[in-house]
């Protein structure tokens, strides 16, 4: 099978399981005089995210996505991330995010800027694929001039092949 046709349907997969268990917040009740028994909620704005649920949602503070040795395909762990950055871009239509790609200091300059920039294509498609709109989306590449970290072992290449989500404006 095709590496686009994998993405494709692990989006879709996806994007079945984020319909199926869409993030509800529930208004706070207004008190609406004695005894009266009703609270007022907002439609438009319920279960929409806001720019402060970028610091207390869990899954919309991991903002890096890691990847395998010379791949460029999303993980299925990153999946569930993807869904709730798509729906914050959908929520919140003045929201940009920039993904910055990374590589670890194997293979040469050129090489490791092309998959930083695979890397962060492919997490713009997996945003796309979940109803995030490409006005909002703009890729970077680091390639391997950004390291998280010096040494030069399995863990610490691992930690520097990733892609980070950048919110330029909220």
């Amino acid at each position: 099978m095709k590496t686009t046709t994998r993405v494709l349907l692990a989006a879709m997969l996806c994007t079945a399981a984020v319909a199926c268990s869409k993030k509800v917040k529930e208004e706070a009740p207004v008190d609406t005089g004695p005894s009266t028994g009703t609270v007022a909620t907002s439609p438009s704005t319920a279960g929409a995210y806001t720019p402060a649920d970028l610091d207390s949602d869990a899954c919309l503070r991991q903002r890096v996505v890691y990847f395998d040795l010379d791949q460029d395909t999303l993980r299925p762990e990153f999946q569930a991330v993807m869904a709730c950055h798509a729906k914050y871009l959908r929520d919140r239509n003045a929201a940009r995010v920039s993904l910055e790609g990374h590589a670890d200091e194997r293979g040469s300059r050129e090489y490791n800027q092309g998959l930083g920039e695979r890397r962060g294509n492919g997490v713009s498609s997996a945003l796309q694929a979940n109803g995030g709109s490409a006005a909002q989306i703009a890729v970077v590449s680091y390639g391997e001039e950004r390291p998280v970290c010096n040494d030069s072992n399995e863990d610490c290449w691992a930690r520097n092949r990733r892609v980070e989500i950048i919110y330029t404006a909220r």
